[in-house]
């Protein structure tokens, strides 16, 4: 990698974890204003937590179209996160239309990234 390149890199990297630890503090302005290229550009971690923020109404209007795309973005990135949420969002018809089949398919993703929420959502489903 080139000094350019590792520069480019690390700014990234820096503004990640800049906005994660945002997020965590509950400073979402702050947060959004980091994640958002980052999310636009692709970045799933980002992605799952503007989701989260977008669903919620945290540092920006409640916004369930964002909300769904970043989510499905990231949970197709394989965030398994994002799988979770997406597979909760397909449960409970939030943000999208309700969809029994595609929670348990999104749920059984997560699963096997060993996400334990989704192993226990995949137990209450089949019972």
């Amino acid at each position: 990698m080139s000094d350019t390149s590792n520069e480019s890199f690390n700014s990234l990297d820096m503004s990640l974890s800049s906005g994660i630890a945002a997020f965590e503090a509950k400073h979402f302005t702050q947060a959004l204003q980091l994640l958002s290229p980052l999310a636009e550009s692709g970045n799933a971690e980002a992605q799952y937590r503007l989701a989260v923020m977008a669903q919620n109404g945290l540092g920006l209007r409640r916004n369930p179209l964002l909300a769904f795309r970043f989510m499905q973005a990231a949970a197709q990135a394989g965030n398994a996160l994002a799988q979770h949420g997406l597979g909760f969002m397909y449960m409970e018809g939030e943000c999208v239309e309700k969809d029994a089949s595609k929670a348990v398919e999104w749920f059984e993703k997560a699963a096997a990234q060993d996400l334990d929420g989704s192993k226990e959502m995949l137990k209450l489903l089949a019972s």
